[in-house]
């Protein structure tokens, strides 16, 4: 592993400024990292070295000009769920095979006019649904992390999990990721990462494969909280083509890191003690209010009594919006099409093969909650359970609450094809019971690192914030950061 693919996004970006390295340099050091390790990882599924050599090349001759953005020369993985133009987009479904669009996304468009450099498309859940990206048509993710004396592969999560992997184990300075109900926060846990979901609106949609549309939100994953907060200061902006992005001025997050924590008030809500939770998710939960009260902040129990009702009405409300979104994969416009007898029956043999069984199985439930004589009885209802689970969180702010500190994930990662969970749906859908509540709330969510259990994996800790207050998440996510130490996954790829 080269040397110049262990520096942070911060690192790389005074090293490239201070002209110590070149931008090409930097790029062909991860191209090299990738063809060594992504055939044992499967983090990318489509790779493109020369799109990356040629924009290298060209953030060379702009900071040679003096005209660097925030990102010059910043190699990046791209999740397969952003459009980028020409280039395989298929939300690792076998639907869009061989779709390449026309356009680019706002935020990865963002990026690239930041100076950032596409080292390729990553790894997923098929159309984001799931928690361990064992659903992707192309194969499932290796997480970088082993438990200790252990060779046996473990998940990065899901949906995001080529993007957590390829930052965890160094094949890009960073990631675009997408949280619909923890698909940031819980890959990031898993793999030693920091992920941001960002307030509902603070990042464009548009470009995005939708999953849920009210409940998608863009943000990054990274090495540690201040590029995260690089990274996010880039991705975010308010969009025209995109009605639900909010037109307020995107700050410097990175402004907000190494703030004092005086004054700041730490909400614990009783709600996230659930039945069965390991000890040791406890206990780091424990340690990271000791670590913010030591730098400060008052400590405040708080209730959110309708917290127990957010995966069940997370289950109704998303695959409602996914049988819709997913209703316009039809074989005919793009990607996949398998002949029929005549239409109807084209479409059916297109979305047969087409869609993987996870899939199926959301458009199912949503298609059943939407139907005429249970829209009422689910979907109805489920959405007057979120106005409450909203309105839990807005009283527990409007106390003077700051932030939230719960757990991020109920485990460590656990093993690819676990049989207990490739069984029994429910059971894996338990691995968003700490996240989805952000979702459904349209907050924003921060993942970080702040420990390993007695397997020596990575477990992480979740700061809910404020609408649109980001800033106090980076400030106090690098307070738990500094206080939890650095984790890295020893090397086996």
């Amino acid at each position: 592993m080269s040397e110049l693919t262990s520096l942070t996004i911060a690192e790389a970006r005074a090293k490239l400024t201070g002209k110590e390295i070149t931008a090409q340099e930097l790029t062909e050091a991860y191209i090299q990292a990738i063809d060594a390790a992504n055939p044992a990882i499967n983090a990318y599924v489509a790779l493109t070295p020369e799109i990356a050599r040629a924009q290298a090349k060209q953030s060379d001759e702009r900071i040679a000009r003096g005209q660097a953005g925030a990102l010059e020369g910043i190699p990046l993985g791209i999740k397969d769920l952003f459009a980028t133009k020409g280039v395989h987009t298929q939300a690792c479904s076998h639907i869009l095979d061989g779709f390449k669009p026309e356009y680019e996304s706002t935020v990865t468009q963002n990026l690239f006019n930041d100076g950032a450099v596409m080292l390729g498309k990553l790894n997923m859940d098929e159309f984001a649904m799931g928690s361990s990206n064992e659903s992707s048509y192309y194969g499932v993710v290796k997480n970088p992390w082993r438990a200790k004396g252990s060779n046996a592969d473990l998940v990065p999560g899901g949906s995001s999990g080529g993007s957590a992997a390829a930052v965890a184990a160094q094949l890009c300075a960073g990631a675009t990721a997408t949280d619909t109900g923890g698909s940031i926060r819980q890959p990031a846990a898993f793999t030693g990462t920091v992920g941001i979901k960002p307030t509902y609106g603070r990042c464009s949609r548009w470009g995005i494969v939708a999953f849920a549309s009210s409940l998608d939100q863009a943000g990054p994953i990274a090495r540690d909280v201040r590029d995260a907060a690089i990274l996010l200061k880039s991705m975010a902006s308010t969009d025209s083509k995109d009605t639900t992005s909010v037109d307020l001025p995107v700050p410097d997050y990175e402004k907000a890191i190494g703030r004092s924590m005086k004054g700041i008030r730490i909400g614990i809500p009783k709600e996230y003690r659930v039945a069965g939770m390991p000890e040791e998710i406890e206990s780091v939960w424990q340690k990271g209010i000791a670590w913010l009260k030591d730098a400060g902040a008052e400590i405040v129990d708080i209730s959110l009594p309708h917290t127990k009702y957010a995966l069940p009405a997370y289950y109704i409300v998303a695959p409602a919006e996914a049988s819709s979104n997913l209703a316009r994969y039809d074989g005919v416009r793009y990607g996949l099409r398998v002949e029929g007898n005549d239409i109807t029956d084209m479409y059916e043999k297109t979305r047969a093969a087409g869609f993987g069984s996870e899939v199926k199985r959301r458009i199912l439930i949503g298609t059943y909650v939407l139907s005429a004589g249970y829209y009422d009885a689910y979907y109805i209802r489920a959405q007057k359970v979120r106005t409450l689970i909203k309105r839990d969180c807005e009283l527990a702010f409007n106390a003077g609450v700051d932030a939230i500190l719960t757990p991020a994930t109920p485990s460590s990662a656990f093993g690819i094809a676990d049989e207990d969970l490739a069984n029994d749906p429910v059971k894996m859908y338990l691995n968003d019971i700490f996240t989805v509540t952000v979702n459904m709330a349209g907050l924003p969510g921060i993942a970080v690192p702040a420990g390993l259990d007695h397997k020596g994996l990575p477990l992480g800790l979740q700061l809910i914030g404020k609408p649109f207050d980001e800033e106090t998440l980076f400030q106090t996510a690098h307070v738990i950061e500094q206080a939890a130490g650095k984790f890295t996954a020893e090397r086996w790829w």
